[in-house]
């Protein structure tokens, strides 16, 4: 029997390096205690300490410009920890990982605060004897904090370990990384001049959660599949990242953003590189960044007279959602009366290889839609020939077969196939067969901070962003960026709780129709 055709042989190419042990590791989040470190990471870190995940040697240091003891900061991480967890803490845990948590008061453009984080881990080291201690940087920071935290890790030392023990320094970037092309490769000069590439993590926390990752292992472990994954078969595929909130209190970034930078370059086109890629030789890092980075190049950058007929942008005006009044974004608190931030953007991209050339891509996401979903959906071409027209000449033409990965809000994956409906006459229609997280699998889906964190510690690069990668992206919404903010046409509107704007039409090629929000 070969390994093909015994179900217990292990496939390298989906063990990856899910083996690699997580060593003893000192952990120090830029922004202890902002929204995002106690909203995801706290949390995060609480539930790989309940689920023994962490190394039994682990060390907590939280830092930002706020005056606090190592005492306070215990009790403000573990109120966040109770109020966003995933689970109900457990009090011996929660106590077991703060413990020995410390705290590092000071800006980050200070020369002293680095050396104070310096003390603390070298402290952390010496207690540790002759076993070596990895160190972790997280950078939960505003982005303009990036390139000066770098530079005093790198003028305080802290980019290597202290003494020539065993242990490595990694560094863990938030997004946005960079606001537009030269802003990007000006960062990655800055970080690369500090830490080796191996070092660097750029996460896109898209790309932590279940069914993102599943996406891998549908396509790369059944084989039933990758006959129709190419151009002869494919007619479109659709990814959406829609919601039906406002911008909230987040007006400060967004309309310095909008949703091209937002969601797009980073997000849905990780999105797009997964679903396109060829098949990786394993599922090491450099291996499944290689064929994202191939994926990337052959979408070529759009010239400046392209880009009105591929691209679409909107503005949520006021409207209706869940029921309630809501105001228009020219109406939110914070926001410029004369803004053009787009709050809806919509893409027609062409990966132009030999297995999608001719294939559509719509990237659409946008504020106050009808509904939150974040799905990709990918169109069959309808069969050659329809043999049941003769059956019943009144009925609606029968539907191509969809094939939906849906990350949120109900995570799964479902196909569209025709059936005969009971009955004497031969009447087809649409049914679905879904797989549902919910109810396939007894454990609850860990969020995606939890597994990018122990990836991390790790040294695991496959969920995170290379260099060449985020430049990349960049490379290709960059003139898009451009021209939207050059041009002085109007921006179109669009209703809250509705499906976006009338002119996200005119991107459709060949019959093919928005999906519903």
């Amino acid at each position: 029997m070969t390994p093909d055709d015994d179900p217990t042989a292990e496939n390298p190419l989906i063990e990856g390096l899910e083996r690699l042990p997580v060593r003893p590791t000192s952990l120090v989040i830029f922004g202890g205690l902002g929204d995002l470190s106690k909203r995801k990471l706290l949390p995060a870190l609480y539930n790989l300490a309940h689920e023994g995940a962490l190394p039994e040697r682990f060390h907590l240091v939280g830092t930002s410009r706020s005056p606090m003891s190592d005492a306070e900061f215990r009790e403000d991480a573990a109120q966040a920890i109770r109020q966003f967890s995933r689970r109900e803490p457990d009090e011996t845990v929660l106590d077991a990982l703060l413990a020995e948590v410390r705290w590092v008061a000071g800006t980050f453009d200070d020369p002293e605060t680095y050396s104070r984080i310096a003390e603390v881990l070298a402290d952390f080291d010496e207690r540790a004897g002759a076993l070596s201690l990895n160190r972790a940087f997280y950078l939960s920071t505003a982005p303009d904090f990036f390139p000066v935290i770098v530079e005093q890790l790198g003028g305080h030392g802290l980019n290597r370990c202290a003494d020539d023990r065993a242990g490595d320094v990694r560094i863990v970037i938030e997004k946005p990384f960079g606001t537009t092309l030269a802003s990007a490769e000006a960062l990655n000069r800055t970080v690369l001049g500090v830490f080796d590439e191996r070092q660097v993590f750029r996460i896109d926390h898209y790309l932590g959660k279940e069914t993102v990752q599943n996406m891998l292992a549908f396509r790369f472990s059944n084989r039933m599949f990758e006959p129709v994954w190419n151009r002869d078969h494919i007619q479109s595929v659709q990814i959406t990242a829609g919601e039906d909130i406002g911008i909230g209190s987040r007006a400060g970034y967004y309309d310095g953003a909008g949703a091209l930078r937002d969601l797009v370059q980073n997000h849905m086109m990780q999105l797009l590189c997964l679903l396109a890629m060829e098949p990786p030789i394993d599922l090491s890092a450099d291996e499944v960044r290689n064929e994202k980075v191939k994926v990337l190049k052959a979408i070529r950058p759009p010239l400046p007279e392209e880009i009105d007929g591929m691209s679409v942008r909107g503005q949520y005006a006021a409207g209706q959602s869940s029921g309630d009044e809501v105001a228009g974004y020219l109406e939110e608190e914070g926001v410029p009366a004369d803004s053009t931030t787009e709050t809806y953007a919509a893409l027609r991209l062409h990966v132009q290889n030999w297995r999608w050339s001719g294939v559509p891509f719509y990237l659409r996401t946008g504020k106050r839609l009808a509904r939150k979903v974040t799905e990709i959906a990918v169109t069959l071409k309808p069969v050659p020939h329809m043999a049941f027209g003769g059956f019943d000449p009144g009925h609606a033409p029968l539907s191509a077969n969809v094939l939906v990965f849906t990350m949120q809000p109900n995570e799964g994956v479902s196909l569209s196939l025709g059936a005969k409906i009971p009955g004497t006459r031969m009447k087809i229609r649409p049914v679905q067969m879904d797989f549902q997280y919910g109810t396939s699998f007894v454990s609850q889906s860990p969020e995606a901070y939890e597994r990018l964190i122990m990836d991390a510690m790790r040294g695991d690069a496959t969920l995170f962003t290379r260099n060449d990668e985020a430049e990349a992206q960049w490379r290709i919404m960059d003139p898009i960026v451009s021209r939207w903010e050059d041009s002085d046409a109007a921006l179109p509107q669009y209703e809250a709780g509705s499906q976006g704007p009338a002119e996200a039409e005119t991107l459709l090629r060949d019959g093919d129709r928005w999906r519903r929000v």
